[in-house]
């Protein structure tokens, strides 16, 4: 146990801590590091290791990877986000308009997605107003968190929580749309409210951002997929099954070569997810998953509103620990135990997503926005924790109270 336990910190020192300067390692290496001690130090053998992939998963992502890859080479992301731009009236109106485009696309498709493919498109239509990017850079991190929530190809661990949980695609989306939506105002009036001298200055009259081009024949094709994909999600809880089948659909009708979408498919994010599968699988052979349970049992309570309100606290502290997609994968080991485990996966889907909120490191989506940015504008540690903390505490908890309506 003391090897299993040791590797286990070892991998989620590496996965979280980032921000130290001198640690050179990515998380999808420090888990593969983990994943090869499990097996070179004895705690599992290689066939175990191979069986505790998660292949459902794994499949599940690329199916949606490879889509979002060719709506990146038909450029749909940065045509949309030039149309919501020339949209807007005002600096109010725009943080909305971004907001609320940031979320939905999150809920469509990948969160770390669209912050990726938004935040130099805003950076650089709002280079030419005299508008502060702060607060617009801000709610573009948070909204997509919060979008991401609605759907289970929203964000990874929703991936994750989608294949092992047995939950429905809209059956889903039908009890955490109410949250999202709700969580989304209220990020939306917490920034206005911290920013609102900002928004209040004119400095719209100079956002005529240049328009992309839209590859037309490459978007109907697609358009024609997610039809299809989604109507799959409706009528098939086999979610990777749906998946794969349509991002093979877009490798053979798109019309446009197959290695221009699968070298924008995100592989370390792939490598990243099975072998945290594999560090997971190797202390809970050894009994650590059971001993960690043991500990935080008792603060969970043993009637089903107390448990969601414990269990969303904790899921809370613990993603902003360890981030929310290795959390989710430790915690899922944990659903069987509680009252009702059908509830607990909304429950744990709920506050691990707004958990990225909280702090800048708190979520992928968050440092790319962060990142992409960091050369136009700092936005400092504690001037996002002012917005991410109020913006979590209120979100968890409206979450937490439609729960607790819904299911007690």
């Amino acid at each position: 146990m003391i090897k299993a336990l040791l590797i286990f910190l070892i991998t989620y020192f590496i996965i979280s801590a980032q921000r130290i300067s001198w640690l050179w390692l990515d998380r999808p290496t420090g888990a593969l590091l983990g994943a090869v001690l499990m097996v070179g130090l004895g705690v599992m053998t290689l066939e175990e290791a191979y069986r505790a992939i998660d292949l459902n998963t794994i499949v599940l992502l690329l199916g949606m990877m490879i889509i979002v890859a060719y709506l990146k080479v038909a450029n749909f992301f940065e045509y949309l986000a030039y149309i919501l731009l020339r949209w807007s009236r005002s600096a109010t109106g725009l943080l909305c308009l971004v907001s609320l485009s940031s979320a939905v696309l999150s809920a469509l498709f990948i969160n770390d997605t669209v912050c990726l493919l938004f935040t130099p498109l805003l950076l650089s239509a709002l280079s030419k107003t005299r508008l502060n990017p702060v607060p617009f850079l801000i709610a573009l991190a948070t909204s997509s968190n919060i979008g991401s929530v609605v759907t289970l190809t929203g964000n990874p661990q929703n991936m994750i929580i989608g294949v092992l949980s047995g939950w429905g695609y809209w059956q889903y989306c039908l009890y955490l749309l109410p949250v999202g939506c709700l969580a989304l105002i209220l990020n939306v009036a917490v920034i206005y409210l911290f920013f609102h001298k900002d928004l209040a200055k004119k400095g719209l009259d100079h956002l005529t951002p240049s328009e992309p081009s839209l590859d037309g024949d490459l978007m109907t094709r697609l358009g024609l997929i997610l039809i299809a994909v989604f109507l799959g999600f409706t009528f098939s809880r086999n979610l990777p099954l749906v998946s794969i089948v349509g991002g093979t659909a877009a490798l053979v009708f798109s019309g446009v070569r197959p290695s221009s979408a699968l070298e924008r498919v995100n592989w370390p994010l792939l490598l990243f997810f099975g072998c945290l599968f594999i560090v997971v699988a190797g202390v809970k052979k050894v009994g650590v998953v059971d001993m960690l349970y043991g500990q935080i049992e008792p603060l969970l309570g043993q009637s089903l509103p107390s448990q969601i309100v414990g269990f969303s606290l904790f899921s809370v502290l613990a993603s902003n620990l360890v981030s929310n997609v290795p959390y989710v994968i430790l915690a899922s080991q944990w659903m069987d135990r509680f009252s009702e485990p059908s509830v607990m996966w909304l429950v744990l889907a709920m506050s691990s997503t707004f958990a990225g909120n909280l702090t800048i490191v708190g979520s992928v989506a968050n440092m790319i926005v962060m990142e992409l940015s960091r050369e136009t504008v700092h936005i400092g540690f504690f001037q996002f924790l002012k917005v991410g903390l109020t913006v979590t505490i209120l979100s968890v908890a409206v979450g937490v109270a439609i729960m607790v309506i819904l299911f007690r």
